[in-house]
């Protein structure tokens, strides 16, 4: 079982009691793959209530969970998913963009050099004067102060060291990462599918 404080703790989830006066654009989808994994962690696999919906009727999703709040037309009535899992498997990138979101999450939003996690920049490990590239191997996360501190040197130079060698992360790793670092506003049918670092009780 999960341990519902930690849960609590870890992400503040919207009771089903306040679905009813739910805005419908405060209604999206999380969307699991066949498998019932979330399709994308960061950003977290969502859609659109009406993108939703749409997917029911033309068949190619499941839906897990509702809200309580419904859609009327003239010839139906229908509880708005909250939960649904697509009927084919859609196989994952096996590496992620080279964004810097991801670059952040690589290296879990602190700077590498002084842990700080605020105004945070990136910086290139070999200066780029130096010949160094803007790849997945030669770009840290920094915080501005030790992006200024250290300029056009190298980390031998200027005496400051990356915690951890820069590296060409996977999607599997940036979704670990991302477990870390739930959003702040979860609807409670998502609980199951959403597998945060919780602790599991014996």
């Amino acid at each position: 079982m999960f341990n519902a404080e930690l849960i609590e703790r870890t992400a503040r989830f919207r009771l089903a009691e306040d679905d009813p006066s739910r805005a419908l654009e405060s209604c999206p989808a999380l969307v699991l793959n066949a498998d019932y994994t979330p399709l994308s962690y960061y950003p977290l696999s969502l859609w659109p209530w009406q993108t939703a919906i749409k997917a029911v009727f033309l068949e190619r999703v499941d839906i897990v969970a509702s809200y309580e709040r419904c859609v009327h037309s003239p010839n139906l009535d229908m509880q708005i998913p909250s939960v649904i899992a697509l009927r084919q498997y859609v196989r994952p990138s096996e590496f992620p963009a080279f964004t810097r979101f991801n670059l952040f999450l690589r290296d879990r939003f602190a700077c590498q050099y002084c842990g700080c996690e605020k105004d945070l920049t990136f910086d290139h490990v070999i200066p780029r004067r130096l010949g160094g590239r803007t790849t997945w191997e030669n770009i840290i996360t920094a915080c501005a102060p030790c992006n200024l501190k250290k300029g056009g040197r190298t980390p031998a130079q200027a005496h400051m060291h990356p915690a951890v060698r820069p590296i060409r992360p996977t999607s599997w790793q940036l979704h670990q990462h991302g477990k870390a670092f739930p959003p702040n506003y979860l609807h409670e049918t998502w609980r199951d599918w959403l597998y945060w670092d919780i602790e599991l009780e014996a």
